[in-house]
């Protein structure tokens, strides 16, 4: 399969190890694009999640695409989201052609992006965190609910319907908070200059000109990997918000992963170096 060129691909809350997780979709999709970038904007890894002891395999073979990615020559910068912030104290680590921070200040083609994962405008991460991790409880289980709706609905060739965009939609404070949290993201852009900003954290992609009384600036969200499958891509001097399932990937075998496995374990020892230096 051709490999399609991209400057940058970006993608976020992607929850490895939950049920809700596409794990398949995403390989299929990574395995598709060349980029000379890849951003994991948080939330890449359910660290919450980890204790129910699922991880299956497709998940690890995504773990196993990025890193033949980067062995490739794709330089990847993780970015630290809430469900995986106990990786916040690796911040700052470069490891080849990988890189782990909080926050990126990119600019492209002369236009400057500010891209984070987004949690810092949760006032339910900041004050009740329990609060925000009994949600996710509540939306893994809506996930998998889904998930069965969806089966029957493709059996009687219906089309499939997301049922938390549902109970999102129709509760109005959740509408609330979203509205806000792109106004927040846009206005401290505008503050500082920034052409762009970039988040994820609400599983909203969008694209979109948002306007203040001081100026407008371009706010984008990459999605997700549970309900939209969702990614956004720079080329040709734009970006564009790609749909996994707009793309009609073919399922193909993953054969030339077989040769990653040690290059996980090499990661981990050289993370475990990274943290010793830092703690001496």
């Amino acid at each position: 399969m051709a490999k399609r060129s991209v400057k940058v691909a970006i993608i976020s809350d992607v929850h490895l190890g939950t049920y809700g997780c596409h794990a398949a979709e995403l390989n299929q999709y990574l395995k598709s694009i060349d980029p000379e970038l890849l951003i994991i904007n948080g939330d890449f890894i359910d660290i919450w999640q980890l204790s129910k002891s699922y991880f299956p395999a497709e998940h690890t073979r995504v773990l196993q695409r990025v890193m033949k990615m980067l062995s490739n020559g794709t330089k990847v910068v993780y970015l630290t989201g809430n469900h995986d912030e106990l990786l916040r104290k690796y911040s700052g680590m470069e490891l080849g052609n990988l890189t782990v921070e909080d926050k990126l200040l990119l600019e492209i083609d002369g236009r400057k992006h500010w891209i984070f994962h987004g949690d810092v405008f949760d006032v339910s991460m900041k004050h009740s965190k329990w609060l925000a991790k009994l949600g996710s409880e509540g939306y893994d289980f809506l996930i998998l609910v889904n998930r069965a709706v969806n089966h029957i609905l493709k059996l009687m060739g219906r089309e499939r319907i997301s049922l938390s965009k549902k109970v999102k939609d129709s509760v109005k404070g959740a509408v609330k908070f979203v509205s806000n949290f792109e106004q927040t993201a846009a206005a401290i852009a505008i503050d500082n200059g920034y052409n762009y900003v970039i988040c994820g954290h609400i599983h909203e992609p969008v694209m979109k000109t948002v306007t203040t009384s001081k100026g407008s600036v371009e706010y984008l969200n990459s999605g997700d990997w549970i309900e939209n499958l969702t990614s956004l891509e720079f080329n040709d001097g734009k970006w564009a918000l790609v749909h996994f399932h707009d793309l009609e990937l073919k399922l193909q075998s993953d054969d030339d992963l077989h040769t990653t496995n040690s290059s996980i374990i090499q990661l981990q020892e050289q993370i475990n170096k990274h943290l010793l230096t830092k703690v001496a």
